[in-house]
């Protein structure tokens, strides 16, 4: 099986997020990280070289692929921010009717600054997030 390359760093998350060139990405990382904290009520860690994490949980694939993952996160990319802060599932999507400006990956939401989108949704897709992970997967 091969190694897992996205593992937890003991980078600094204030210098990565003090590092990133546009100045609206950096202070809408700073508060991302207010709200994924307070959400997660976890501290934030670096998950790789670019990923800020809140928590962890453990995922096993049918393939026999395994590894740990943050339950929710953020990292803020040149051309857009991406939101690991939602299951990708069917029966979720209604959760984003409301969440405002934004694409879609499989299961990440993609913004390019955080006033384009409403916050208290946001809360709510993260919140339900973390509930489905810690129901169907081991939180670590």
């Amino acid at each position: 099986m091969a190694n897992i390359k996205t593992k937890p760093t003991k980078a600094s998350v204030k210098d990565f997020i003090n590092g990133v060139e546009n100045e609206q990405k950096r202070k809408d990382s700073f508060k991302l990280v207010q709200i994924m904290k307070e959400i997660s009520g976890e501290e934030p860690y670096m998950f790789g070289s670019s990923i800020v994490g809140f928590g962890s949980y453990h995922y096993k694939y049918n393939s026999g692929h395994e590894g740990d993952a943050p339950l929710i996160g953020f990292s803020p990319r040149k051309a857009a921010i991406s939101l690991y802060a939602f299951t990708g599932l069917d029966e979720h999507k209604h959760l984003l009717d409301h969440l405002g400006k934004y694409t879609m990956g499989k299961a990440c939401i993609y913004i390019k600054k955080l006033e384009d989108i409403d916050e208290e949704t946001l809360v709510k897709v993260m919140k339900q997030t973390i509930t489905y992970l810690e129901t169907t997967h081991q939180r670590q």
